[in-house]
C-alpha cells in the first residue's frame, strides 16, 4: 500500500508536471497580450477540499506596483533556502523565462520596465473575481485571510479599519488572523471583532491577567466541506508586545505557544478532524520550523514575510505555502482527503494582474464608496519621482532613503531611523506622488516623528537588537522584519556573527568621521513603540520634504557594507 509521505510526494510532482504549483504556462508567456484571465484562473480540480488564501493586504483596496526584494538573506539552516533566493537565481530555481509575467510578478529585475508592460497587480476588486471563480469551481471552498489587513493605507488609517473590513465583508471570508490589526488599540480591535461575520481565531492569543485563552479569539474552527473535517487553527503573529507599542493592547499576550499548538492539533484531531490547517502569520521561516516540532499538522498558511513562492515547501509531511502580499496573489491549493487523512494535494499562487482580471462590478462598487469621502485630500499631488520607489531588501529600499532624508532635512537631524516594515506599494518612475501614495508607505497609528540624542554607544545597541531579530540563527528569535534604515549613518554588518558582534564600522556620513560610542548625536524617527513619544507625523514630514524638492530623484544607496553572507 502506498504511504501517505508517498502521496505527498505524488502530489507536489503533479503539481509541478501539471503547472498548476504557481506559474505553469503563464509564466512563460512572452508578451502580456497573451496573457489571459483565463490562463491565469486555470486549474484541474483535486481532491475533494479547496483553500484560498490571501494576507498581508495592508489595507490596499486597489491595483498598484509592488516589487519584490532583491536582496532576502537567509542565515543557519535557512541560508541558501526560499524565500532567501531573489532575482536570477530565483528565475533559474523554479525555470521562469526572463520578461515572462512570472518575472515581472515573482522577482525584482527590470522591475520598472517591465511594470510599464504589464502594469499594476492587486486590487481587491480582482481578487473578488477570482474568489468568486474557484467558487464557481468548487463552491463549499474555505476563504482564510492570514492578517495584516486593516492597516497600511490612507483611508483605513481615516476609518480605523472600517472600509478594509466592509470590504473584506463582502468577499465572505470563513476565518482570519491577525498583526498590525491590534495596533488601533484593544477598544477599536474587540469592537470590529465583535461584529465579524466569520471566525477570528488566535491559539496563541492569550489574556494577560490570568495567562489562558481569550473568548474574543478561539483557537480554531472546525469546518465540514468535501464529506470531511477540515480544522483550522489560527496563529497571530507571536511578537506583538515586542515589535509593537505593548500599551496599546495590554489585555493580551501571544508567543509562539507551539507547546499550546501541539495540544490543539491532538485536540482538533479527538473531535474528528480529518485535516489540520494553520492560518499562520509568523513568518515563513518560523513556519518552517513550527512545522518540524509539531506533528499533525497537514497545510500551514503562511503570512507577516510577505513571501510569494510558486510551489509549496514540504517539511515532512507539512506543506507550506506563502501567498504575497498587497493583495498581489490569491492561492488556491486542492486536497484528497480519504481514510483520515490528506493523501494529495494541487495549488496555484495566482497574480492579481489587475489589466487581465474582470473586477468584480458589486466589489469595486463597495470599494469606489469607501475610497469616495477621501478623494480629495489623498488624490492631491505633491511631487514626481524619477526615481523607482520601493521598500522591500535586507537592508534599504529607494522608499526608506526618501523618509529617512525628509528626517534628515524636515527635523534637523544628523541621524535617521526608519524602521525595516516590508509594507507599502511601490512607483515607477515618471509617476506622480499623492498624498495617498505617501500614506501607503507610513501610515500607522504611532506615527510620531521623534527628534532626540542617541549616544554611539546607544546606536549601536539599537543596530545590532534589529539585527539579532533578523539575523538569529533561530527562526523563533526572529520577529520577520528587515533592518532599521539609517539616513547620515553608514555602517558594516556582518551576519555570520553572533549576537552584539554584527555592527561595526559605524559612520556619520556627513564628516566620515567614525560614531564615537561616548558622543551624542542628534538622531530622528518615527514608529517608537514608547507611549507618550511627541513628534509630528511620519506622513506630514515626509510630505512636506517632496513638496520642497518637486521631483525625487534617489541616488544609489551605499552606506550598509554586508559581508558574511
Amino acid at each position: 500500500m502506498i504511504s501517505r509521505r508517498d502521496f505527498l510526494q505524488v502530489g507536489m510532482a503533479a503539481s509541478a508536471l501539471y503547472g498548476v504549483s504557481g506559474f505553469g504556462d503563464w509564466a512563460r508567456v512572452a508578451a502580456q497580450q497573451k496573457l489571459t484571465q483565463d490562463q491565469l484562473l486555470q486549474f484541474e480540480t483535486f481532491g475533494n477540499v479547496s483553500l484560498i488564501h490571501v494576507t498581508d493586504i495592508h489595507g490596499q483596496l486597489t491595483p498598484l506596483y509592488f516589487r519584490e526584494p532583491s536582496i532576502n538573506i537567509g542565515v543557519g539552516g535557512n541560508k541558501g533556502a526560499v524565500p532567501h533566493v531573489t532575482g536570477a537565481d530565483f528565475r533559474k530555481l523554479y525555470g521562469i523565462a526572463d520578461g515572462s509575467p512570472s518575472h515581472y510578478a515573482l522577482s525584482s529585475g527590470d522591475f520598472a520596465a517591465l511594470a510599464q508592460g504589464y502594469g499594476r497587480v492587486g486590487g481587491l476588486d480582482r481578487v473578488a473575481t477570482v474568489i468568486n471563480a474557484i467558487r464557481a469551481d468548487r463552491p463549499d471552498a474555505i476563504l482564510l485571510d492570514g492578517g495584516d489587513t486593516w492597516h497600511g493605507s490612507y483611508t483605513c488609517y481615516k476609518t480605523q479599519g472600517q472600509d478594509m473590513v466592509n470590504v473584506m465583508n463582502a468577499l465572505k471570508p470563513d476565518a482570519m488572523t491577525f498583526h498590525w490589526e491590534f495596533t488601533l488599540g484593544s477598544a477599536r480591535v474587540t469592537e470590529l471583532v465583535e461584529n465579524l461575520p466569520f471566525s477570528a481565531l488566535g491559539q496563541n492569543i492569550f489574556d494577560t491577567e490570568w495567562d489562558e485563552p481569550t473568548d474574543l479569539f478561539p483557537p480554531f474552527k472546525i469546518f465540514e466541506r468535501g464529506g470531511t473535517k477540515i480544522a483550522v487553527i489560527g496563529q497571530a503573529f507571536p511578537y506583538m508586545p515586542i515589535a509593537n507599542p505593548r500599551w496599546m493592547f495590554p489585555e493580551f499576550s501571544f508567543g509562539i505557544r507551539d507547546e499550546n499548538m501541539a495540544a490543539m492539533v491532538e485536540e482538533v484531531r479527538a473531535q474528528g478532524a480529518e485535516c489540520v490547517v494553520v492560518l499562520s502569520h509568523n513568518g515563513f521561516d518560523v513556519d518552517k520550523k513550527m512545522a518540524g516540532v509539531v506533528p499533525g499538522i497537514d497545510v500551514i498558511l503562511s503570512g507577516h514575510t510577505h513571501d510569494a513562492l510558486p510551489e509549496p515547501v514540504v517539511v515532512g509531511s507539512t506543506i507550506i505555502l506563502p501567498s504575497g502580499s498587497n493583495g498581489k496573489f490569491v492561492t488556491r491549493v486542492d486536497l484528497d482527503i480519504r481514510d483520515g487523512q490528506m493523501m494529495g494535494y494541487r495549488s496555484k499562487l495566482i497574480p492579481i494582474f489587475s489589466d487581465v482580471i474582470t473586477p468584480d462590478p458589486e466589489v469595486a462598487a463597495l470599494i469606489e464608496t469607501e475610497r469616495a469621502p477621501y478623494m480629495a485630500e489623498m488624490s492631491e499631488v505633491i511631487g514626481r519621482t524619477d526615481s523607482l520607489l520601493y521598500r522591500r531588501g535586507n537592508f534599504n529600499g529607494t522608499w526608506d532613503d526618501v523618509i529617512c532624508d525628509a528626517l534628515l532635512s524636515e527635523r534637523e537631524a544628523e541621524i535617521a531611523l526608519s524602521p525595516g516594515v516590508r509594507w507599502g506599494p511601490s512607483m515607477i518612475p515618471g509617476q506622480d506622488i499623492t498624498r495617498e501614495d505617501i500614506f501607503g508607505v507610513t501610515s500607522m497609528t504611532y506615527g510620531e516623528a521623534y527628534r532626540t540624542e542617541m549616544t554611539g554607544e546607544f546606536l549601536k545597541v539599537v543596530l545590532e537588537d534589529v539585527a539579532d531579530n533578523i539575523f538569529n540563527p533561530d527562526p523563533y528569535y526572529q520577529q520577520g522584519g528587515d533592518m532599521v534604515r539609517t539616513g547620515g549613518l553608514g555602517y558594516r554588518i556582518d551576519v555570520s556573527k553572533p549576537q552584539g558582534e554584527r555592527i561595526s564600522n559605524m559612520t556619520l556620513l556627513k564628516t566620515g568621521e567614525q560614531i564615537a560610542p561616548d558622543k551624542s548625536y542628534v538622531v530622528a524617527g518615527w514608529a517608537s513603540v514608547n507611549e507618550g513619544t511627541e513628534g509630528p507625523q511620519i506622513w506630514d514630514v515626509v510630505e512636506d520634504h517632496i513638496r520642497k524638492l518637486g521631483t525625487v530623484t534617489v541616488q544609489e544607496n551605499t552606506s550598509v557594507d554586508v559581508i558574511g553572507v
